[in-house]
């Protein structure tokens, strides 16, 4: 179990971005973050991942606190972080990366099951560098396949929607739906309405505090009711 208590997060220039955030997470749980841009969602799911640290709180894993691990002391312990924005590796081909984010060498078939998971054809994309002439669509469903090969226990995705086309879109799902029936840990930022649908959880995230947090079916609702032009006005499909 993931757990955070009275975490808060403040800037140099005293500016408070979390604040009191207490957030329990169980295994095998698929747990979705929204609410409204600029709200604090990021740099909690940073906090979660080791990039940022807390100017007050803890973090715990299982008991143990883990504050101040940095990000590859976490994913030694389990826990992986996707970016909105992935990083481009010149001179890294993406069986490198598969390979490094699974700690071993891969077989083809493996290494063309999480790439066909992510709707990339191995042939393709193995030997390809990830630099400027990979896409930005390309390059986000090549992270999320090397998410999967890092089969962590917990695995958090910062808007993977963003930059994906709409078949791409329905793989992805399906890979959230897939880690689950694994009984691993997902946490997603996401304002999509078709993941909100999938969680089993949802956490409302405003001006750096968690505003409501419960059941998809107690939550959802709530997002698709009156109060939907809250947390994301003039974004259709999205809230």
């Amino acid at each position: 179990m993931l757990e955070l208590k009275n975490v808060s997060l403040r800037l140099p220039d005293q500016k408070e971005i979390l604040r009191n955030v207490n957030l329990k997470i169980d295994d095998g749980k698929f747990v979705v973050v929204t609410g409204p841009n600029g709200g604090g969602k990021t740099t909690l799911a940073k906090v979660v991942s080791g990039i940022e640290t807390p100017t007050a709180g803890a973090v715990f894993l299982d008991g143990c606190e883990i504050t101040n691990m940095g990000i590859t002391q976490r994913a030694r312990f389990g826990i992986c972080y996707a970016f909105q924005q992935p990083v481009r590796f010149k001179g890294i081909t993406v069986r490198d990366l598969l390979e490094l984010a699974a700690g071993k060498k891969l077989r083809e078939k493996e290494l063309c099951n999480y790439l066909m998971e992510v709707g990339l054809c191995a042939q393709n994309y193995t030997e390809r560098e990830i630099d400027a002439s990979l896409s930005g669509g390309e390059i986000k469903r090549i992270e999320i396949a090397a998410a999967l090969a890092r089969d962590a226990r917990i695995t958090i995705f910062d808007e993977p929607e963003a930059g994906i086309d709409l078949w791409s879109f329905n793989s992805l799902i399906d890979v959230f739906k897939g880690l689950r029936k694994k009984g691993r840990s997902v946490l997603v930022i996401s304002h999509q309405e078709r993941i909100l649908a999938i969680a089993d959880e949802i956490v409302v995230v405003a001006e750096g505090e968690i505003r409501h947090h419960g059941p998809k079916a107690e939550i959802f609702p709530m997002l698709l009711g009156e109060q939907k032009q809250i947390f994301c006005p003039q974004q259709e499909g999205r809230l």
